[in-house]
């Protein structure tokens, strides 16, 4: 009986520090990833930024923070904002971010990723509040600058950096949307007109242009009388007869005009 007591002790001292490792080791090692760095605190207090890779704590009294340095994603969910020329429009966006500076993460604020999620809800109501809606649809660009430099600033303490901010959609009541239809149709009215306008224009100036020329030029006149003809011999629906007009006839012409412009002015001209 003393021989089974002696053989028991050993195994009951084996399996008392196989459960103890069991229960300690997960908290004495951790394995970090590349991405990731542990926050180490010990009794409480601050103790230093780990990893990547193999960490050893003492159990029961350092404590670890993982935090994520990859870029992280945040979806503002759709908000019902008035704009500066008060019309209402529903807008959502997407932030971009990362962490940079994991004490400042995990210290400086309590639950960065809400807290940068209420940050990006509030901003983003706030800005497209100050624009109109033209300066919305149109410059999208400027809004998202405008919004990720204010939220950039804001988590700065916090460790945090926003890589980017990206307006996604915004819907117009049906409203507007006819308004901008009618608006849109309009303008592309407005514009065949002064296209017609400046083609009319430039033909009425080519049209002068032909005509002095012929003026200047009686031979170019004769020239498209011929072509005329020549235009009009093409049609075999219609039977046509034409007047021979000498070009000595038109010059008679010309100079008698000259001479009655000349005899108007007189002496007393």
């Amino acid at each position: 009986m003393v021989n089974g007591m002696d053989l028991m002790e050993p195994l009951v001292w084996i399996i008392t520090v196989v459960v103890l490792l069991a229960i300690l080791l997960p908290q004495m090692v951790r394995i970090l990833r590349e991405y990731e760095r542990g926050v180490i605190f010990r009794l409480g207090k601050f103790l230093s930024v780990k990893g990547p890779g193999f960490i050893l704590l003492i159990p029961f009294i350092d404590r670890i923070e993982r935090i994520d340095l990859r870029v992280l994603t945040i979806n503002v969910e759709r908000q019902e904002i008035i704009t500066m020329d008060n019309v209402t429009v529903h807008v959502d966006a997407v932030v971009f971010f990362r962490v940079v500076d994991a004490e400042r993460a995990v210290i400086q604020v309590e639950r960065y990723m809400e807290a940068t999620t209420w940050l990006a809800q509030a901003t983003l109501r706030s800005i497209v509040g100050q624009v109109e809606l033209d300066e919305l649809l149109a410059e999208r660009e400027t809004v998202n600058k405008k919004i990720q430099d204010i939220i950039d600033r804001q988590t700065d303490p916090w460790g945090i950096k926003v890589v980017s901010v990206e307006v996604r959609d915004v819907v117009l009541p049906e409203n507007m949307k006819r308004v901008m239809a009618r608006q849109a149709e309009v303008e592309r009215d407005r514009r065949a007109k002064v296209i017609h306008a400046e083609g009319e224009f430039q033909a009425a100036a080519r049209l002068v242009e032909a005509a002095e020329m012929m003026r200047d030029h009686p031979i170019a006149l004769h020239l498209r009388y011929l072509q005329t003809m020549s235009d009009v011999a093409d049609e075999k629906n219609a039977t046509f007869a034409f007047i021979p007009f000498p070009m000595e006839l038109l010059e008679a012409f010309r100079s008698i005009g000259s001479l009655a412009g000349k005899g108007d002015k007189g002496p007393g001209g």
